[in-house]
């Protein structure tokens, strides 16, 4: 790991057990619940559909969507996180929704972590925080740790704050089941 990479990731670890979480989520009310989910058109990565380079939220209508957000592959809790949802990937798809995780690394480093961490849904790259920012997400230079679920009809209707990656995927399909429930 190279010394800027290393201070990077210490002061966004740093930042997040110093500061105060207000501070750190003041802005996240933007996104609110009921309401249309943000757009977005990224580039990114999915060993399942290699010759697809870009996606939007459009590419996810009529289906149930777990938008989650992320500091930086190869992190520690990054990896946890993304695996959990892995080790779930079979339960979402059965209750016909997709998985995306979006973080500030490049599509390369997400083919990278895809192939190393056998990760089997895609990553998109958010290199200039613009739609990490859209889902009030974003702590420069990286996204924060918030996972939002989208309905079939784009809205959100759920969303985790703040993310603790253990347990995480297996807390989110929880809550689609719910959901599920209530918008069938």
């Amino acid at each position: 790991m190279k010394r800027r990479q290393f201070i990077n990731i210490f002061v966004l670890f740093s930042s997040i057990l110093f500061f105060k979480p207000a501070r750190l989520f003041a802005s996240i009310n933007s996104v609110k619940l009921g309401q249309e989910a943000p757009d977005f058109i990224l580039k990114g990565f999915n060993k399942n559909n290699p010759n697809q380079k870009e996606w939007s939220l459009d590419d996810f209508s009529g289906e149930w969507l777990i938008l989650y957000f992320y500091p930086k592959d190869f992190s520690s809790g990054c990896t946890l996180q993304a695996k959990g949802f892995q080790d779930n990937l079979s339960n979402f798809k059965k209750l016909s929704a997709s998985v995306v995780g979006i973080s500030a690394d490049k599509e390369e480093e997400h083919e990278t972590f895809c192939t190393s961490a056998k990760l089997g849904y895609t990553l998109l790259s958010d290199t200039t925080g613009e739609t990490s920012k859209s889902y009030d997400s974003w702590l420069d230079p990286y996204s924060k740790r918030n996972t939002f679920m989208i309905n079939p009809k784009g809205i959100v209707v759920y969303k985790w704050i703040g993310v603790r990656p253990i347990g995480h995927a297996q807390e989110v399909l929880e809550e689609l089941y719910k959901q599920k429930k209530i918008y069938a």
